[in-house]
């Protein structure tokens, strides 16, 4: 899809136009989009001021900012800038007229899984949103590919997947997710949300999570590999490691070596994991 910037416009004038929009349901939650507009301003400004301990200043992406709940609380720091990007093409205009004349707001129409960072902003920015469920783990992952771009990153999950990301070592929900996100950002579970503050209500809690980039992170390998190791040993998790890495060594190399065979993946930290991946490569070259 073409990524397109609405310029200011008006066809009416800017109060008539958003209490028509919105006053009179006309922009509505649409499910192929996964939209879920949160009412609840409490939870909006909590979730932002999440977002602002970590970035007080610079430029904020947010995905999917629906009618702009939490984009009005950023526009509140006057050292914040705000890039909205959303797919929905009768949010993007009624976006425009509230905010009209902002000049620290703008609204790209993109899929933003699809985009490249410096279609967003110069330099790094943060990342911030009311996530649609359905591609809110693909959205983590354009982050973790982002990395050097994204310091923090900051917004409301399914329940379970927050959890998941934030999980530790030996949790039964700690996997891929867990480990990926850890190598690079701390991360922290912060609170809880019920279905009934969003319009329509969702079918399972909503959870806030927070990554806030590590300092730096150096390995003796490729990052690539160590996202190959993670996936192959909790493609098999139930399996020990000694099984589910044997396609990533040589058949016959003396593994006898290598630590943690004897454990499943779910029991390695995210620091083990970095050993076993050295010890791997060291195998392959």
């Amino acid at each position: 899809m073409a990524t397109r910037i609405y310029g200011l416009f008006s066809v009416l004038p800017a109060n008539l136009y958003l209490r028509r929009m919105a006053d009179n349901g006309f922009i509505k939650p649409k499910k192929h989009l996964g939209q879920h507009f949160l009412k609840d301003l409490g939870i909006a400004r909590k979730t932002v001021e999440s977002l602002t301990q970590k970035f007080p200043e610079g430029t904020v992406v947010e995905i999917g900012p629906g009618k702009g709940v939490l984009t009005d609380f950023l526009l509140e720091n006057q050292h914040i800038d705000v890039v909205a990007v959303e797919l929905d093409k009768e949010c993007i205009p009624y976006l425009q007229h509230k905010y009209m004349g902002n000049q620290r707001f703008k609204v790209i129409e993109a899929d933003f899984l699809r985009m490249k960072p410096e279609e967003l902003a110069e330099g790094s920015f943060a990342v911030a949103g009311n996530f649609p469920y359905n591609i809110s783990t693909q959205i983590v992952f354009k982050v973790l590919e982002w990395k050097d771009r994204v310091p923090v990153f900051c917004g409301m999950f399914q329940k379970e997947v927050a959890e998941r990301i934030c999980a530790p070592h030996g949790k039964k929900d700690y996997g891929i997710l867990s480990v990926l996100a850890q190598t690079f950002y701390e991360t922290e579970y912060l609170f809880t949300v019920s279905e009934d503050v969003f319009q329509p209500p969702p079918k399972v809690k909503s959870g806030v999570m927070r990554m806030v980039r590590k300092e730096e992170v150096r390995f003796p390998f490729p990052e690539k590999f160590l996202f190959q190791v993670v996936k192959t040993a909790f493609n098999q998790r139930r399996k020990t490691l000694r099984n589910a890495v044997k396609s990533l060594t040589p058949k016959e190399a003396d593994i006898t070596q290598i630590p943690f065979l004897d454990k499943r993946a779910e029991q390695l930290s995210v620091e083990d994991f970095w050993v076993l991946t050295e010890k791997l490569y060291a195998f392959q070259h």
